[in-house]
């Protein structure tokens, strides 16, 4: 079943170069769930279409988009604990798992603890043979670089809201 999500881009914040400079990592989060609106912005900031050609918020080597988003929720409005993979054509959620794995996630990740008490996290996997049809062995760097300028997407898009 697929969950249909608010629409991204809400209103507008801080000029760029103002989120640039207060951009920092964050390891404490308010005790309260983060509304569904803020997690739908993240997911489209890091993969959403932007344009009816199917480009994304994110660049993509050769718009091979490589990539795959999913969110794990434990406390966010409107969805049960669990991970979702994030459809980007239709701004939409499918549950992929059902229950909190946030102390698991925190446990494969180096043991960094604020995982577990993360209201949400974003991962991203890659399915390299997307890039590799075009790219051949370049691929293993552009596939990084993808996943960077995702990450970096979700980064400025946290700090402003």
């Amino acid at each position: 079943m697929e969950i249909p999500l608010p629409p991204p881009l809400r209103g507008a914040g801080p000029g760029l170069h103002d989120l640039l400079r207060a951009r920092r990592s964050r390891r404490r989060f308010a005790p309260d769930p983060l509304p569904l609106e803020i997690a739908a912005d993240l997911l489209f900031a890091t993969q959403g279409v932007t344009s009816h050609d199917g480009k994304r918020a994110a660049p993509s080597a050769g718009a091979t988009f490589p990539l795959e988003t999913y969110l794990v929720a434990g406390a966010v409005t409107g969805l049960d604990p669990g991970v979702f993979r994030y459809l980007p054509p239709s701004h939409r959620l499918v549950r992929v798992r059902e229950g909190d794995v946030r102390a698991a996630l925190a446990e494969a990740s180096l043991k960094q603890s604020f995982l577990a008490v993360a209201p949400l996290t974003v991962a991203l996997a890659a399915d390299y043979a997307r890039t590799v049809r075009r790219y051949g062995d370049r691929s293993n760097r552009y596939v990084p670089m993808d996943a960077g300028h995702a990450a970096e997407n979700f980064l400025l898009v946290a700090e402003a809201l």
